[in-house]
């Protein structure tokens, strides 16, 4: 895990005394709302619909037993108890008092995190694949070079006033767990044919009111080159994107507009310009960041007990088969923490929670954490000896059950709830639909099905890459869901099709409840997932079953 140098600790404490003295100017009224906004922004500060949200990096999802603990504890001083992670892998505080926050970042500085870029036009958080430097797939852990980017990023003099905010998402393995298509940039580590790493530049992906899906720039990118390359795509995006109107102004309108061509002639004639100016200096500094992700000091142990616990309790044997995964050292495990219990808020911990999730760490997971853009928590280190006595953890707080990737692990925003740009709620529709399939106890039997809700057309919920898409929208006045169907978030991205008319607030769950036990009569057999299903029969199966007093219609 990357540790801050004496610059990195110097550069936050005074960014956090330049917002400290500009808050006290707006509290006492020097600075109107207006003014201030710009520079709450650049510091993570929303005002959403009741109150201020900040919002908290993590950069590539990494963190340790301390910072979750520090985490918990700002939540229980400056908030209410809890904190809601984020699909892109961040933490966010919905109800700070505006004169407390200056103390929430010196607080979040103690431990070496910050806000800072979480905001504004400019380039966010890079985010990775949360199971970086563990997964048994992976080429090379990704890590390093999304803190390159970090530092490359952070402030940088020419892209803090960009067209429209700026998304990179870096993943070390063949299969996308980072979602890189549906970023601006997306970064997937691949081999060429001489074995050596690099990477798979994808640009112009997005979702949002146009939801595109990335395009490949170049198929393999020397991994000296990368940050010139970024820097390149960064720097033409910049000239080129609009800036007259904001729904145009993301780099996939700018790639959609000038053709992906011309995108690629301009970032290589740029790119030799920049890659001279850097001379590899870069790569010196990545030599450093890298000496900072060394792999932890696996322990030795038998794992017989794991097997016997295995076999003899079948609530063990179920969380193990569902939410488990192969580490690349077969002694461990990477265990992924629901923070989904049926019934509850999609993404929200209790400081009671987080501080068990920092405690296992610490004693049985190396000291690291993780946090997925599902909106879940990962100890990607834990050997499986240790499994059962983690289990009995979780159990204890609540965080130990057993869906991930089952049709209650739904990502969904926060709509209107608290958000201001929200146009229908989210919250509410992701809790009813996990009681309502935990009540008919068809989650395993139904397998794989990712659900994924957004409460406005900002697709904040990635409803556009879920297999089963449910959009928020206000008609009239009305809450009014539209239903997508087909997407996919992995390296073989797919935007949802629009299953038809929408739903209103009292009808959406039966509805996906129709469409789920239809799944189940269509699929071939058990092995067969929803998504399977969809792509071999197409949406009309699936429509017929959604809509049934159309098929009454129609086959009148």
């Amino acid at each position: 895990m990357y540790k801050y140098n004496d610059f990195d600790s110097a550069f936050v404490a005074s960014r956090n005394a330049q917002f400290r003295s500009q808050v006290e100017r707006r509290v006492d009224g020097s600075l109107t709302e207006d003014e201030f906004k710009p520079l709450r922004l650049m510091n993570g500060l929303y005002l959403q619909l009741h109150a201020y949200m900040l919002r908290v990096a993590i950069p590539y999802g990494t963190l340790n037993g301390a910072r979750m603990r520090k985490l918990a504890e700002i939540a229980d001083r400056w908030d209410k108890g809890y904190g809601h992670f984020t699909t892109r892998q961040n933490i966010q505080y919905n109800w700070p008092i505006l004169s407390d926050v200056p103390d929430m970042l010196d607080a979040l500085a103690e431990v070496e995190m910050h806000a800072i870029q979480t905001s504004g036009n400019t380039i966010r958080n890079v985010t990775s694949d949360h199971f970086a430097g563990a997964a048994a797939d992976e080429i090379e852990d990704p890590r390093p070079v999304a803190e390159l980017l970090r530092q490359w990023s952070t402030d940088h003099p020419e892209f803090q006033f960009l067209p429209r905010k700026f998304k990179i998402a870096v993943t070390g393995s063949p299969n996308d767990r980072a979602v890189t298509k549906a970023h601006d940039i997306g970064l997937r580590m691949v081999r060429n044919d001489a074995g050596e790493p690099g990477f798979e530049v994808i640009v112009g992906g997005g979702l949002g009111r146009t939801p595109m899906v990335g395009k490949v720039l170049t198929p393999f990118l020397p991994k000296a080159d990368l940050l010139p390359y970024c820097e390149a795509i960064v720097s033409v995006y910049n000239l080129l994107g609009r800036r007259d109107n904001k729904y145009k102004a993301r780099i996939k309108i700018t790639v959609h507009e000038n053709g992906l061509d011309k995108i690629r002639e301009l970032v290589e004639a740029r790119f030799k310009t920049l890659r001279a100016e850097f001379a590899g200096n870069d790569q010196k500094l990545l030599a450093e960041i890298e000496e900072h992700f060394a792999a932890p000091a696996y322990k030795s142990a038998p794992a017989d007990a794991y097997q016997a616990y295995y076999d003899a309790d079948p609530v063990f044997r179920s969380w193990a088969d569902t939410n488990l995964d192969a580490h690349k050292n077969d002694d461990y495990a990477i265990v992924t923490v629901s923070i989904k219990a049926h019934g509850q808020t999609p993404g929200d911990a209790s400081s009671d929670q987080m501080r068990v999730m920092a405690d296992l760490a610490e004693q049985y997971g190396h000291d690291e954490l993780r946090i997925s853009h599902q909106q879940n928590v990962i100890l990607p280190h834990v050997h499986k000896s240790d499994l059962p006595a983690v289990h009995e953890a979780l159990k204890a707080v609540g965080l130990a059950t057993a869906n991930l990737g089952l049709i209650s692990d739904i990502i969904a925003c926060p709509g209107m709830d608290y958000c201001a740009l929200a146009t229908a709620r989210s919250i509410p529709v992701a809790q009813q639909i996990a009681i309502r399939f935990d009540e008919l106890k068809l989650e395993h039997d139904i397998g794989e099905l990712q659900i994924k809700i957004s409460g406005c057309i900002n697709a904040c919920g990635h409803h556009h890459v879920g297999h089963i898409g449910i959009l928020g929208l206000d008609r009239a006045g009305v809450e009014n869901y539209q239903i997508t169907l087909g997407g996919d978030a992995t390296e073989t991205a797919a935007i949802g099709e629009r299953a038809g008319p929408g739903f209103a607030y009292d009808e959406i769950v039966p509805a996906i409840e129709r469409l789920v036990l239809g799944y189940l009569d269509l699929r071939n057999d058990a092995e067969e997932t929803f998504i399977e299903a969809y792509q071999r029969l197409g949406a009309e199966p699936f429509k017929a079953v959604l809509y049934p007093d159309d098929r009454k219609r129609n086959a009148a």
